[in-house]
């Protein structure tokens, strides 16, 4: 019989842990012993936080990157096709989404392995909710082109069809670059378009505002440099 595979949740930063992961996710966390990462040095600091009984330097972790060969990917079903349950994180948020941790869960599918989600932060969702832009239908765009001229056309081709469908459309950028998105919106939106800017979310620092471009022109530019962002528009 096969292992089960966990998706687990990790914090998007701080030590905001009893806020944002519910006890059974965390005893779940803390039974594993074998886990499927994005970086295993981040996933060290959650496990320590999450108050794992064991060894770090004894917990199993293969890293899975976008840089993973296929072949790669599909030598780390081995522990759960040998019938051990396997934890997959992202180096925050949750595993799969925007994450390369889905290439491992579609692996596990197609070899009829349990996949069991686990409760915990999603930046998309959360900013989401709190943009009041239409939650009914929506769309994860993932990064837009980082060139200037495809940034444009990326940002007028996701308002014209944010208007024509009545739908929100969500992105995010590289943190380092998230200034340039930010001007290119402000420049390139229609003056009724709604922007919102949501950053560090669950954090202390959290700063979450939804305003027209026009309203965005007149404050200053958001201090979101190096800061973890998700971005919606809704025309």
């Amino acid at each position: 019989m096969s292992g089960t595979l966990y998706l687990i949740p990790a914090p998007m930063g701080g030590d905001t842990l009893n806020d944002i992961l519910p006890a059974d996710v965390l005893e779940i966390a803390k039974r594993l012993t074998y886990f499927v990462v994005e970086n295993a040095k981040t996933t060290r600091a959650h496990l320590k936080m999450f108050g794992t009984p064991h060894e770090l330097r004894s917990l199993q972790m293969d890293e899975l990157s976008e840089h993973t060969k296929d072949h790669e990917v599909f030598a780390l079903l081995k522990p759960l096709l040998d019938g051990i349950d396997v934890g997959l994180m992202s180096e925050a948020g949750c595993p799969g989404v925007a994450d390369p941790g889905a290439r491992l869960v579609q692996l596990a599918h197609q070899r009829g392995i349990k996949v069991v989600p686990l409760v915990g932060p999603s930046s998309l969702l959360l900013a989401l909710m709190a943009s009041g832009a239409n939650g009914q239908k929506f769309r994860f765009n993932g990064y837009l082109p980082s060139d200037a001229a495809g940034r444009v056309v990326a940002i007028r081709q996701l308002e014209a069809t944010s208007a024509k469908e009545a739908q929100a459309e969500l992105f995010i950028e590289t943190p380092y670059r998230n200034g340039a998105l930010f001007q290119a919106l402000v420049a390139t939106l229609k003056p009724n378009t709604r922007l919102t800017v949501a950053c560090d979310i669950t954090l202390v620092s959290q700063e979450i505002l939804t305003l027209e471009a026009a309203q965005w022109k007149k404050k200053p530019e958001p201090n979101i440099h190096k800061r973890p962002t998700v971005f919606i528009i809704q025309a």
